[in-house]
């Protein structure tokens, strides 16, 4: 998997340390933000092994930073970016995070579906760290690195367009016998 694109545990702290005093703010989507109450309730580290399409083995592993807005809002409790550096100092201490694993935040609340989606840009706006999250999508490994996206028994590739068959053609015979038609009780079944 190509992970370029992404963001990385070791880039993610980063941010986090360089920002200290700021408010750590995420937009989920375009207007949408997590409520500033919100918790971090645990950091999953989840290793990853596929198989794509095309035969190919992969593995990766993710970062996973899940995210909760309790029921009631709790004023005065926005999390400053140290807050949530104590959270990672004390998931490292028990469990080693791999620095180049791509990260992603786990959120969902009453109006939006729990989702994964990926940190994009960091930004500072006053006394805030905003972090934007884009949504996380779907992929072909195989037509992304220019192969193909396996193959049938016959050889076609499973994802190539479906040819039209030739419709079958039928031969109409009649079964029924020209001599005589055998009767219920005639002994001849």
């Amino acid at each position: 998997m190509s992970n370029s694109a992404f963001i990385n545990w070791e880039t993610f702290k980063t941010q986090l340390q360089q920002n200290p005093n700021q408010i750590l703010q995420f937009e989920y989507a375009e207007g949408k933000w997590v409520d500033p109450s919100y918790h971090i309730t645990e950091i999953k580290q989840a290793p990853i092994v596929s198989v794509d399409c095309g035969g190919v083995m992969n593995s990766w592993t993710e970062i996973i930073v899940q995210l909760w807005e309790p029921r009631e809002t709790e004023e005065g409790r926005a999390m400053q970016a140290s807050k949530a550096m104590s959270i990672v100092d004390i998931v490292e201490k028990k469990l080693p995070l791999n620095p180049n694993a791509i990260v992603k935040i786990e959120f969902g609340n009453s109006q939006f579906d729990t989702r994964q989606m990926y940190p994009g840009n960091f930004t500072v706006s006053g006394q805030d760290l905003i972090v934007n999250l884009t949504p996380d999508y779907t992929q072909c490994k195989a037509i992304n690195r220019g192969g193909s996206c396996g193959n049938t028994s016959a050889g076609e590739e499973c994802c190539a367009p479906v040819a039209k068959a030739e419709p079958v053609k039928l031969e109409m015979v009649n079964l029924a016998a020209d001599g005589p038609v055998c009767k219920p009780g005639g002994g001849c079944c």
